[in-house]
């Protein structure tokens, strides 16, 4: 629990700094920066529980490298398809269907990994879904009227294989940490975050040479800023690693929809924005799916 609520604390200060670089970068070039500036912290954690904590470090295996492999291609397909749905005037709802990836989560996790859910945190989860979705509706123009009829619109399509594809990630990742049948989890968890963030690093680089060779100039010139989204982008990450490698990864997504609470705390508190009711409604239904989920626990 704790690890999660970090985890999803330190991610919203990445996605704040990532919106400040979207201004000096693309798109593409701001999501980078969370591979490129992220690595070299993964892997002196590992170095450093080897080295410090005398932890030895796990053997690689087949199905750990697939794994790994297929969680960072899910995640960087999740941001191409995100990034396309935004060029849609009509993005709206595609973008509210692409926030239930929790859903996704438990649903790749029973058919990848056989992570089964109880009666309980079945509900927790559509609770909290429920709160994502109506969070969203009060933050657009879009109706839930609207949520129906654009089901079999390109956009919400789109939004719906961003929302599985990120929740393949989760799933992969997990399975990767599982794979390496590591005696302690947060060994495993850093093993498997050092690894799947270079090849991130590599895929999406090699790509960026071809296609935006000056968004990858544009990164390395703005490096400063990009270094702090590295920093927030490697603890979050930390924090979700290890959070899935201990339990169910659809628990730990759950849990992790307090970040909205927290976007929506600064929203309100700080630059004193207004809000409707129904944004009011969906905090609450995430709060309340979140302690349903740990009462039934």
């Amino acid at each position: 629990m704790p690890i999660t609520i970090a985890a999803a604390f330190a991610q919203n200060v990445r996605s704040a700094l990532q919106k400040y670089l979207k201004g000096r970068l693309t798109t593409l070039g701001a999501a980078y920066v969370r591979f490129l500036y992220a690595w070299p912290f993964a892997v002196l954690y590992v170095a450093a529980l080897q080295g410090w904590g005398g932890m030895a470090l796990p053997e690689a295996n087949g199905l750990f490298l697939l794994y790994a492999v297929l969680g960072g291609l899910c995640q960087i397909i999740f941001t191409g398809l995100l990034m396309w749905l935004f060029s849609f005037r009509n993005f709206a709802v595609g973008t509210t269907y692409s926030k239930i990836e929790v859903v996704q989560v438990a649903i790749l996790g029973l058919v990848i990994l056989g992570d089964t859910l109880t009666a309980t945190a079945t509900l927790a989860i559509a609770v909290a879904a429920t709160g994502v979705i109506a969070l969203s509706v009060g933050q657009t123009r879009i109706t839930v009227a609207s949520l129906f009829t654009g089901l079999a619109e390109k956009p919400t399509l789109i939004g719906l294989a961003s929302g599985a594809f990120l929740g393949g990630s989760v799933v992969f990742f997990r399975g990767a940490a599982l794979a390496l049948g590591y005696d302690g989890f947060v060994m495993a968890a850093a093993y498997t975050l050092a690894v799947s963030v270079v090849i991130q690093t590599v895929i999406m680089g090699v790509y960026l040479a071809f296609r935006e060779p000056a968004t990858l100039k544009d990164v390395l010139v703005h490096w400063r800023p990009s270094l702090a989204v590295g920093i927030a982008g490697a603890l979050a990450s930390i924090g979700w690693f290890t959070a899935f490698t201990i339990e169910n990864a659809a628990y730990v997504r759950a849990v992790g929809q307090i970040e909205l609470v927290f976007t929506f705390a600064v929203s309100v508190f700080v630059f004193r924005e207004r809000t409707s009711r129904v944004e009011v409604l969906g905090i609450a239904l995430v709060v309340a799916g979140i302690l349903i989920l740990i009462l039934g626990r």
